[in-house]
């Protein structure tokens, strides 16, 4: 990836309808060049599809966090269907080392966000847990409104 294809995808990251008139406009490059290094990028891999971003997924709650999970034997499938029930959490991470799980979660207030840490230490088959808040994003891949 060139540094044209790079500015491209960085474009389509944040608004992935964009035209390619308005990505010839932005890239100082010409429309067929544009659609021919999207189609190379989709042809190659590089971009394996678009999206739809929904506002509750781009709006960021007030508090966020990183949960390290221990599981106790063989039920790492049971517990991450159980998680996935949670609205709270959006990412689910296996991992390797002392934690099994790392899930990224978040709740409106500190109140809420001990709640469902509560409720996810009930869950069956997780035996510790380890849970840091976020303080700040630096970088970030991910849309924002």
């Amino acid at each position: 990836m060139d540094d044209l294809d790079k500015k491209l995808v960085t474009l389509l990251r944040h608004n992935g309808r964009r035209s390619i008139s308005d990505l010839a406009l932005e890239t100082e490059t010409s429309r067929a060049t544009v659609r021919a290094r999207i189609e190379r990028l989709e042809q190659s891999g590089a971009i394996i599809g678009y999206t739809v971003i929904l506002r509750a997924d781009a709006v960021e709650e007030a508090v966020r966090g990183i949960m390290m999970i221990e599981i106790e034997g063989h039920v790492t499938d049971r517990v991450i269907r159980a998680l996935g029930g949670f609205p709270e959490i959006s990412e689910i991470h296996s991992t390797n080392g002392r934690w099994d799980l790392i899930v990224e979660l978040s709740a409106s207030t500190l109140g809420d966000f001990d709640s469902v840490l509560r409720r996810i230490r009930l869950v069956p088959g997780i035996t510790g847990s380890e849970t840091s808040l976020l303080l700040s994003t630096a970088r970030s891949t991910k849309a924002r409104l």
